[in-house]
């Protein structure tokens, strides 16, 4: 299974760059499917980026193309998520989670996640 705790939330300005980190756990992490999401107040969760853990098949929300990128280091069983040129409209809760099955596409790709864990907060602010 995947405790999936999500970390390196925090406060930045517009423009800026940090970096997230989510930790998993399990002996099967080469079946993998990685994914990030978000949820500000208010609003419905969506889908952020997820990446396959073997093969290294990506995939990314309109939203965050070509600012944010995913990656996993398979010796630590972590996966990253590095988002630049952040805007206010990136601030929300940001989640980690783990798919035993598959990845169900942008639309549904909660609905394959079998595991979920707890966020961090990313606020991008002046």
């Amino acid at each position: 299974r995947c405790s999936c705790r999500a970390s390196g939330g925090g406060l930045v300005q517009p423009g800026g760059s940090l970096r997230l980190s989510c930790v998993a756990s399990g002996r099967a992490f080469a079946n993998y499917f990685m994914g990030w999401f978000r949820q500000a107040p208010g609003k419905e969760r969506e889908f952020v980026a997820a990446i396959r853990w073997n093969g290294g098949r990506i995939y990314y929300a309109d939203s965050v193309q070509g600012r944010f990128t995913i990656s996993r280091d398979d010796a630590k069983n972590t996966v990253y998520l590095q988002m630049k040129n952040l805007k206010p409209e990136d601030t929300a809760q940001y989640y980690c989670a783990a798919s035993l099955r598959g990845f169900y596409g942008v639309a549904r790709a909660a609905d394959g996640m079998d595991y979920w864990g707890k966020g961090t907060q990313v606020t991008v602010s002046s």
